[in-house]
């Protein structure tokens, strides 16, 4: 029962207070034994729970993503490996994406709203790129994809200017010096998440150097996530997108 019918029941006198009072507290959250899975999330925030399937076992990922399928229509898993999905595959319906590394189940679509759009500085940044614009993509977000738009060949970035000016968000991936979100920053009014990837020779330590770059941006109205946080930025860009209209 959600938190609707239970506010029903107890206005119609089907549920008295302390039948109200147990049923909140005992569904707050499903104990999967390895996990306490927040189903309620949604409710609270907009966005259900997603599950961050490194460093889980195959075996574990398929019990929760099951577990959360049985409370909503939409189960989303991020960094999942081929052998999440092989688990996760044969007890449920699921989608696999092995460069963004997105396990998603979907009983029920969403209509796509709103613009989001995504730039990525290189080929090598679209693993991070597409777990942005997928996971957007997901939450309900209209997302445009645009790739290796990078400083290096700065023209490749001027045929998109115009789609940035009505976007409700902008995700600005990139490595090596991180210079893209800047740029964006500048051209565009609809705020920008920076994304820093692990891409680059060895003193872009790791992407340590973009990230650097990008919270020292001399561009009002950029933030920025972690290194390699496509996840992050797309469902920060959806919510920016969703309280936009």
């Amino acid at each position: 029962m959600n938190f609707d019918e239970l506010l029903d029941a107890y206005r119609q006198g089907r549920a008295d207070k302390d039948d109200l009072k147990r049923a909140l507290l005992r569904e707050t959250y499903i104990d999967a034994g390895m996990a306490k899975l927040d189903h309620r999330r949604a409710e609270r925030t907009g966005c259900a729970e997603v599950v961050f399937c490194q460093g889980k076992t195959p075996e574990q990922v398929a019990e929760i993503m099951v577990r959360l399928a049985g409370q909503q229509p939409r189960v989303l898993g991020t960094r999942a490996a081929p052998a999440h999905a092989e688990a996760a595959a044969a007890r449920l319906e699921v989608d696999y994406d092995p460069v963004s590394r997105l396990l998603s189940h979907t009983r029920e679509a969403v209509k796509p709203r709103g613009k989001v759009v995504v730039l990525s500085a290189g080929t090598s940044d679209l693993p991070v790129a597409e777990e942005a614009a997928k996971t957007a993509e997901f939450l309900g977000s209209r997302v445009l994809r645009h790739f290796d738009c990078g400083v290096a060949g700065l023209h490749r970035l001027f045929p998109v200017i115009e789609e940035l000016r009505d976007a409700r968000a902008v995700i600005c991936v990139a490595g090596m010096e991180g210079a893209l979100a800047s740029v964006a920053g500048g051209l565009c009014p609809a705020p920008v998440i920076a994304v820093p990837t692990s891409v680059g020779y060895g003193a872009s330590f790791g992407g340590l150097a973009a990230l650097l770059a990008m919270l020292n941006s001399c561009a009002p109205g950029v933030c920025t996530v972690n290194i390699d946080n496509g996840f992050g930025a797309g469902y920060l860009a959806h919510r920016m997108n969703t309280l936009a209209g």
